[in-house]
């Protein structure tokens, strides 16, 4: 191509540009990354340890006293007929048991069942929640290690565990990752729900 024709496609290219420029050039929408929503939910607030018997309310507090008088006895027939008198009867065994006597003699042969009553007294005078309120399953319940997680005791809280169990029960418990030991449910209207170990 001639120098001579150099000009006028210059002049060409300069007049087209502005068409050029003008013409639409497809464009795509990138999204935005997704990202994981990293908020932490907050605890559930720890329930409040009661240490003071007389919260209780009337009907909670006399049926805490006739378990307490039944086991005192140290006979745990006297304590199986507390049981049976109720409806329903509360829950000792997640078996199929029906003789709470028996239970306790078969689970505490060597001393014929009466280390059951033993613990039923060290239960009941320990501290207390009162867990689920406002709700069909609210409750008195005892001990209040039974409405706790295991990781927010306190070593003071711990000493006071280790009156009701064992290290080996710790231990165990640690594993399963909640108190699993006995326990004792009361029903604000006063009916005995349960003396029952285990999950």
């Amino acid at each position: 191509m001639g120098r001579r024709h150099l000009p006028a496609l210059l002049i060409a290219f300069l007049v087209a540009a502005p068409a050029l420029a003008q013409s639409p050039v497809p464009t795509q929408t990138v999204p935005a990354p997704k990202t994981k929503n990293t908020t932490v939910p907050a605890p559930a607030p720890l329930p409040e340890v009661i240490r003071d018997f007389s919260r209780l309310p009337e009907p909670v507090r006399a049926m805490r006293e006739r378990i307490l008088a039944a086991a005192r006895t140290g006979d745990p027939a006297k304590v199986a007929e507390l049981m049976k008198s109720l409806d329903p009867v509360p829950v000792y065994s997640f078996g199929a048991d029906n003789d709470p006597l028996g239970y306790w003699k078969s689970s505490y042969p060597d001393s014929d069942g009466i280390e059951a009553l033993s613990i039923l007294i060290e239960v009941l005078e320990s501290p207390f929640v009162h867990a689920d309120k406002g709700t069909p399953q609210e409750m008195y319940l005892w001990p209040y290690f039974a409405g706790m997680p295991l990781a927010a005791l306190t070593p003071e809280q711990k000493v006071e565990l280790f009156k009701i169990v064992t290290g080996s029960d710790w231990k165990e418990m640690q594993e399963f990752g909640a108190y699993i030991f006995y326990r004792v449910g009361i029903a604000p209207n006063g009916s005995w729900q349960f003396f029952v170990a285990g999950d």
